[in-house]
C-alpha cells in the first residue's frame, strides 16, 4: 500500500535516517508545496520502501536544484530511494508514478536526479528508464511513459474485410 507523508509528525518519518543516497538532505526540506515522500507498506505497516520527490518545471542537474519553488511544475523528480525488501522499490516507483498521474495531472515527465553509479543506472534501466543526461556530478533516467494504441472495433474490420484486395 502507498502511504504519502505529508508532515514532520507521520509515524514513518522516522525511516528518513535510513536514506542512503542523500541523508544529508534535513528532512523538513523534503515535505511541503510540491515536495512529497512516498513510503510502499504493507498491511502491518511494514516499510518496504521509501521515496522522496521533488515537482519542478526543469530537469535539475544538481542538488540545489531540487528544492526551487516552481509555479507551474510539470515535472516529478525523484531524487533518492531505498528498499528494505527485494523488489519494493521497482513497486514504489511503479506506485508513485500512477499516484502522481491521477492526483498531479499537470506532472507530464518522470525523471531522477541519480548519483553517478553502476547500482543507479542497473536499477533505473532495469525498470524501464533510459538515461537522459550524465551530469557532472548526477544523472538524469527518464521513465518515459508507453502509450497503448487501441484499434476501434470498425477500423480493425474494415482492416479485415480489406485484406483480401489484391496489392
Amino acid at each position: 500500500m502507498l502511504h504519502l507523508i505529508e508532515l514532520l509528525t507521520d509515524r514513518f518519518f522516522e525511516f528518513l535516517k535510513d536514506d542512503p543516497v542523500r541523508p544529508h538532505i534535513p528532512y523538513d526540506h523534503r515535505v511541503g508545496n510540491n515536495k512529497d515522500i512516498f513510503v510502499l507498506r504493507d498491511v502491518n505497516d511494514t516499510v518496504k520502501a521509501i521515496t522522496c520527490v521533488s515537482y519542478q518545471d526543469f530537469v535539475p542537474v544538481s542538488e540545489s536544484e531540487l528544492f526551487s519553488t516552481s509555479e507551474h511544475p510539470t515535472i516529478a523528480v525523484f531524487y533518492t530511494i531505498w528498499s528494505y525488501h527485494p523488489g519494493a522499490g521497482r513497486t514504489l516507483i511503479f506506485d508513485a508514478v500512477a499516484h502522481i498521474k491521477d492526483t498531479r495531472p499537470e506532472i507530464r515527465q518522470f525523471v531522477t536526479l541519480s548519483p553517478q553509479t553502476e547500482m543507479a543506472r542497473r536499477f533505473h534501466h532495469k525498470n524501464g528508464a533510459v538515461t537522459l543526461r550524465i551530469n557532472a556530478d548526477t544523472v538524469n533516467y527518464e521513465y518515459v511513459q508507453k502509450i497503448e494504441l487501441t484499434v476501434p472495433e470498425t477500423t480493425e474490420s474494415m482492416v479485415q474485410e480489406s485484406s483480401y484486395l489484391p496489392g
